[in-house]
C-alpha cells in the first residue's frame, strides 16, 4: 500500500523545478514610417489575397506562373517536407509523456549442465533439458517531476512552429523572386521594343544620308558616324536579349520547369504600380515569416534551459514487467504461470565534472542569441519597409520627370533632323539628339520596371498578407490516441 501511495503521489503531483516562463522579447517599435503620404493613405493590409498577394497587380499571366510555381517549386516542396519533419520530431518528443510497453513471445528448449554451479544445494546438480514458453510485458515510464520531458516538448513544439513560419517564408521568397523577376522580363520587352523602334529609324536615317551623300549633299563622315550609331543599337539589342533569355530562365526554374520547357511571350510593361496596401509598424512584427521564425526559435531556446535545468535534479522512472512463463505450452496460459514485478528508481547526479552546470550555462547562451537574432530581424523588417516605401516615392518623382524627359528628347531629334536638312547643323548634332533620344526613352522603361520590382519588394517586406496568429494551430498536443499508438 505504501508503494501504491508513493507512485500515485509521483504520478500526480506537478513538476517541482519549473523552467523560465517565456515572454515574447521587447522590441523597440517606430510610432509611424518616416515616408510621407500617399503610402500611408493606401488600404489595409488586409485587403491582399490571402496566399495570393500577387492578384493584387491584376496580371492573369503572372497569376499563372505564381500558381504553378506554388504547386512545383523545389524550394518549396522542400520546406514543406523540413515541416514534416519537424512535426514527426515534435511527435517523437512528445512520446516522452506518455509510459512505454513492450510485449514480446519467447520459446526456448535448453539442456542445463551437470557441472553448473547451484548455490546452497545440497547436492550435486544432474544436467536438465526442458522448454521454456514466455510472453513478457515491460513497462517504462519517467516520471516528470522537475520538467524536461515537458519543456522537451515545449521546445518541439516551437520548432515546429517555426518550421510553419519557414514554410510561408520560403513561400513569399519563391513569389516575390517570381514576381520580380517577371516585372523586370516584361521591362526589358518594352526595352527591347524601343531599341528596335530605334534602329528601324536609324536605318531609315542611314539610307537619307547614304542618298545624299549619293548627291553630294553629304559627306563619307556622316554615313561612317550614322553607321556606327546603327551598330552600337544593334549591340545593345543583343544585349538585352541575353538578359531577357536568363530572366525567362529564371522563371522556369522557379516554376519547377527546365528552362526548355518554358517560354514566356513577348509583351511589354504596360501596367503601372498599384495603390499598395499598408500597416503600421507595430502590426509588422506580426505579419513577416521571418520575424516569426526568430520569435519561434526564441521560445524554444528558452525552453531548453528548464531541460539543462531539470538535468539538475533526480531522474525518477517506474518500471515494472510481467507475463506468463512455463515449461510448457500447454499450461502458459495458466494462473500459476503469471509473473510480476513493479519499482521506482531514481538517479541523482553528484559529480558530473561540471557537464549538467555547463550545458544550462550554454542553454541560457543560446537563449540570449536567439533574443538578439529576434530583435535584429526586427530592425531588419522595419528597415526594409521603409527602404522600399522611399524607394517607390522617390521612383514616382523620377519616373514622371523622365517622361518629360522623353518628350523633350523626342522634340530636341525633331528639330535636329530639320537643322541638319536645312543645312544649319552639322550631322553630329543629330547624332547626339538620336541618342539622347533612345537613351532618355529606355531610362523610362527601366524606371517604371524599377516601380513594379520596388511594390513586389514592399508588398514582401510586409509580410505578403500573412500574419503568425496561424501558428497558434500549429502544435502535437498530448492526446490519448497517441498514447496507445506504436
Amino acid at each position: 500500500m505504501r508503494f501504491r501511495a508513493i507512485v500515485l503521489l509521483l504520478l500526480c503531483v506537478p513538476a517541482f523545478a519549473k523552467g523560465p516562463e517565456y515572454q515574447k522579447p521587447s522590441v523597440t517599435t517606430p510610432q509611424n514610417w518616416q515616408t510621407p503620404a500617399p503610402w500611408q493613405e493606401a488600404l489595409p493590409l488586409d485587403s491582399l489575397p490571402k496566399g495570393m498577394w500577387w492578384a493584387f497587380f491584376g496580371d492573369a499571366e503572372l497569376n499563372q506562373y505564381e500558381q504553378r510555381a506554388m504547386a512545383s517549386n523545389q524550394t518549396l516542396q522542400a520546406a514543406v517536407a523540413r515541416l514534416s519533419e519537424a512535426r514527426a520530431s515534435a511527435r517523437v518528443t512528445a512520446a516522452g509523456l506518455y509510459p512505454e510497453l513492450d510485449a514480446g513471445a519467447r520459446a526456448i528448449r535448453e539442456r542445463l549442465s551437470g557441472n553448473r554451479s547451484v548455490n546452497g544445494a545440497p547436492v550435486q546438480p544432474v544436467p536438465v533439458t526442458q522448454n521454456e514458453f514466455t510472453i513478457p510485458f515491460t513497462l517504462n515510464y519517467e516520471v516528470d517531476l522537475f520538467g524536461r520531458v515537458r519543456h522537451s516538448v515545449e521546445a518541439a513544439n516551437a520548432q515546429l512552429q517555426a518550421s510553419a513560419a519557414d514554410l510561408e517564408n520560403v513561400r513569399l521568397l519563391v513569389s516575390s523572386e517570381l514576381a520580380a523577376d517577371y516585372f523586370q522580363l516584361r521591362e526589358l520587352d518594352s526595352e527591347i521594343a524601343v531599341v528596335q523602334k530605334a534602329i528601324t529609324y536609324q536605318e531609315q536615317a542611314l539610307t537619307l544620308v547614304n542618298n545624299r551623300h549619293s548627291g553630294g549633299a553629304a559627306s563619307g563622315l556622316e554615313v561612317a558616324q550614322q553607321q556606327v550609331v546603327l551598330d552600337s543599337s544593334m549591340t545593345q539589342l543583343s544585349l538585352l536579349q541575353q538578359q531577357r533569355a536568363q530572366f525567362q530562365h529564371a522563371l522556369a526554374m522557379l516554376q519547377g520547369l527546365a528552362p526548355a520547357e518554358f517560354i514566356a511571350p513577348v509583351r511589354g510593361l504596360e501596367s503601372q504600380p498599384p495603390a499598395l496596401p499598408l500597416i503600421l509598424p507595430s502590426e509588422l512584427l506580426e505579419r513577416r515569416p521571418d520575424v516569426a521564425i526568430a520569435e519561434r526559435e526564441t521560445a524554444a531556446a528558452n525552453a531548453r534551459i528548464g531541460v539543462a535545468r531539470a538535468a539538475l535534479y533526480p531522474s525518477i522512472s517506474l518500471g515494472g514487467s510481467g507475463g506468463l512463463d512455463s515449461v510448457a505450452i500447454s499450461s502458459l496460459l495458466n494462473a500459476p504461470s503469471f509473473f510480476w514485478s513493479l519499482g521506482l528508481s531514481a538517479l541523482e547526479p553528484v559529480i558530473a565534472g561540471g557537464r549538467n552546470r555547463g550545458q544550462l550555462e550554454f542553454a541560457r547562451g543560446g537563449y540570449q542569441e536567439a533574443v538578439a537574432n529576434y530583435r535584429e530581424t526586427a530592425l531588419t523588417a522595419f528597415q526594409q519597409v521603409e527602404d522600399a516605401l522611399s524607394g517607390l516615392t522617390t521612383l514616382a518623382a523620377a519616373y514622371e520627370s523622365q517622361q518629360r524627359a522623353v518628350a523633350d528628347a523626342e522634340r530636341a531629334l525633331q528639330l535636329a533632323n530639320a537643322r541638319y536638312t536645312g543645312g544649319l547643323v552639322t550631322y553630329l548634332d543629330v547624332i547626339t539628339a538620336q541618342e539622347q533620344a533612345l537613351s532618355n526613352e529606355r531610362e523610362e522603361t527601366q524606371l517604371l520596371g524599377q516601380r513594379m520590382t520596388t511594390s513586389v519588394l514592399l508588398v514582401k517586406a510586409l509580410g505578403g498578407g500573412w500574419d503568425s496568429l496561424s501558428l497558434a494551430a500549429v502544435r502535437v498536443k498530448p492526446s490519448m490516441k497517441q498514447a496507445v499508438q506504436q
